[in-house]
């Protein structure tokens, strides 16, 4: 596993016109929720970001569409990251790859893990949350 400031930032992190490279459908209590981007696994991981911690994927501001991280929204959409703004952190906008279950933003900021299941989250995620949250 490589550090998370390494050039590709494999093995830690976080969360329109789309390409869907390897994006699907992950389910669970009935719903499906379609995960965009370069992901490897059912658990939302990506080229990018695939280490053990890396179960998050973020319902980007801009586009309302799930990705694994930042890079690959950049990869495939045809827009610009837009940061949820503070009044809207009650959305339900962090998808747990491991159970599937929907936090708030405000729920997601609070925690280290999933509030439904307990996965752990990649505290190195916390790195880019000024990409994803304003404030």
């Amino acid at each position: 596993m490589t550090s998370h400031d390494e050039g590709a930032g494999v093995g830690r992190g976080a969360g329109c016109g789309r390409r869907e490279s390897g994006g699907g459908a992950v389910g669970g209590g009935g719903a499906s929720l379609r995960v965009l981007g370069a992901t490897v696994d059912d658990q939302t991981r990506c080229v990018h970001y695939r280490g053990p911690l890396d179960v998050v994927a973020i319902r980007f501001h801009c586009c309302r569409e799930f990705y694994p991280c930042f890079r690959c929204h950049a990869e495939a959409a045809d827009h610009a990251v837009s940061a949820w703004p503070r009044v809207e952190f009650d959305a339900p906008a962090v998808l747990c790859g491991v159970c599937r279950a929907t936090l708030t933003i405000a729920e997601y900021l609070r925690t280290d893990g999933c509030t439904a299941c307990g996965a752990a989250f990649n505290p190195g995620c916390s790195l880019h949350h000024s990409i994803y949250f304003d404030g």
